[in-house]
């Protein structure tokens, strides 16, 4: 039978629930279970395809072509069990549902209700996710938001209806909470109780609380917070403020034996952790020496969390290269107007170009593509980046001084980046970009090749604008080098500066962070760094 585990959050947002849960997974598959990851998100959009970064954060986008939550990305960068479609729950995507089978008279004239219709779709969408691979042991649901939130009740009702179906030895709670510290230094428990209370009033009682604090508990507090919680004693973990690298979660909370009390409470025997590979990471963190700056130039740089895989990527590459990684967030609009884009970008050791939407700043990423070329510094292009890559090209090299993307200016002389055929009468924006795993073939003598040492690849794509292939025989007569295509060679994928002429200059249309882990950087992240290590 497979086991459930329900990872809900209280007090407030933003607390970790998205790293506790992934965590648990690690943890678990230390033991030889084999763990599936599930986020229910309590938005009515269908998916997080059409939502603002500056709202929503980065859009994590798996081999099927689903738009997914952020977390999906951690999910993957923690844990091993497969993600697509499936293991991302939306409000909207259970309504939509709902209401179909509705129309389609599937309800046999019913009043179709949140409980027993809208409750019993997400019941079903999570069970299936169990029974969709035989030998998948444990499921782990996060539950967006925070418990209280109108949003939320109809999967924390989902959750309550679960765990009283399977049984508390098949399905458990896990809730993470906050410990705030006031003034004096004083650790205030009472917040934690209110948000077990609510859980309690939803009808769950919480088997195990995480509790999210500036420092670790002692004894005497999560012996307050068990007798207010009704929560084991041995059940009341920390999740402590650290100033390391979220990496480190997986071993804090092992010392603190939670997946022997996860593993006690739902009956299941395994082998000792072998939580090597996580060690191995943090031996790797602490071992780094010297610091390369990446001037990360992109259009949404405020908020963290629009890049969240990009920036981890380049953390994964720092480990592997030896070396800190330290950002440099660089706003493109601000380089727009700047003649010396130097007095800005000169103490960066290497340029990153990632994904974007729309014609805020994109001069400016241009004029960093074209610092990074003339001054020989490391250039990454991705998504968006290859194509500035391309613009910078064709403006500076070849003279086209107009040329620009259809999506900036749909009059150009030059349109050396446009619309995919296929995208031009798209309407509708949500789901219809080219998304999810494609091939790319790789072509010999390339730094793209040398990074994966492999003629074909698999990445991910999320775009809808591609080179222009009616230019591509001049710009490889002008020395531009096109180094992998589409399987038919009808798509530019890669494009690199001439290695006789620049140490490293390599952009591509599809997004590798979001396949890197700790333990295995991104080959072409892998490779940024190391030329960045090398040409400092």
């Amino acid at each position: 039978m497979n086991k459930y585990i329900f990872v809900s959050g209280g007090v407030c947002s933003s607390l970790g629930k998205g790293v506790a849960a992934s965590s648990i997974g690690a943890l678990l598959e230390s033991r030889g279970l084999n763990v599936r990851m599930v986020k229910c998100d309590p938005y009515i959009n269908v998916d997080a395809g059409t939502m603002s970064p500056y709202q929503h954060g980065e859009v994590y986008v798996t081999d099927d072509g689903a738009e997914t939550d952020l977390d999906l990305g951690n999910y993957a960068r923690f844990t091993k069990g497969r993600l697509s479609l499936a293991n991302s729950i939306t409000t909207g995507q259970v309504y939509d549902s709902v209401i179909r089978k509705e129309r389609e008279g599937k309800y046999l004239g019913k009043c179709v209700q949140v409980i027993p219709h809208i409750t019993d779709e997400i019941k079903s969408r999570i069970i299936a996710v169990a029974k969709e691979e035989s030998d998948t042991d444990v499921v782990i649901i996060e539950i967006g938001g925070t418990v209280g939130d109108i949003e939320s009740i109809p999967f924390i009702e989902a959750a309550r209806q679960i765990i009283h179906e399977q049984g508390k030895k098949n399905a458990i709670s896990v809730h993470l909470t906050l410990i705030p510290e006031v003034a004096g230094g004083e650790l205030k428990t009472k917040p934690t109780q209110h948000s077990v209370k609510t859980m309690l009033e939803a009808g769950i009682q919480p088997d195990i609380l995480i509790c999210r604090s500036p420092l670790m508990l002692d004894e005497a507090t999560c012996e307050k917070i068990a007798l207010f919680t009704n929560v084991d004693i041995d059940a009341v973990f920390t999740s402590p403020n650290i100033n390391t690298t979220i990496y480190q979660i997986p071993i804090i909370l092992l010392e603190q034996k939670l997946d022997q009390v996860i593993l006690r409470k739902m009956g299941v025997e395994s082998r000792h952790a072998d939580m090597r590979p996580w060690h191995s990471v943090m031996e790797r963190f602490f071992s780094r020496q010297g610091k390369v700056r990446i001037g990360v130039t992109g259009k949404y740089m405020e908020i963290h969390d629009t890049y969240t895989s990009l920036y981890e990527a380049l953390f994964h590459a720092g480990l592997e290269c030896g070396v800190v990684v330290e950002l440099v967030k660089i706003d493109s609009s601000k380089l727009e107007n700047r003649e010396d884009a130097g007095a800005i970008l000169g103490d960066v050791d290497g340029i990153l170009v990632p994904g974007g939407f729309g014609q805020r700043g994109i001069n400016g990423m241009v004029k960093a593509a074209q610092w990074a070329r003339t001054e020989k510094k490391p250039y990454f292009g991705i998504c968006l980046g290859m194509q500035i890559m391309v613009i910078e090209w064709a403006r500076n090299v070849l003279g086209w001084t107009d040329a620009d993307s259809t999506e900036f200016t749909s009059d150009s002389k030059y349109p050396v980046v446009s619309l995919l055929a296929e995208q031009i009468n798209v309407k509708n924006y949500g789901g219809t970009m080219r998304l999810g795993a494609s091939e790319t073939v790789n072509e010999d003598g390339t730094h793209i090749y040398a990074a994966y040492g492999e003629k074909r690849i698999s990445e991910r794509h999320r775009h809808r604008f591609e080179f222009t292939n009616k230019y591509r025989d001049e710009m490889i007569k002008s020395g531009l080098i096109f180094s992998a295509y589409t399987p038919d060679g009808a798509l530019v994928e890669c494009v690199e500066w001439p290695q006789s002429e620049h140490p490293w200059g390599v952009a591509v249309q599809f997004h590798p962070e979001y396949k890197s882990k700790p333990m295995a950087a991104a080959p072409l992240f892998r490779d940024f760094i190391a030329a960045v290590k090398k040409n400092k």
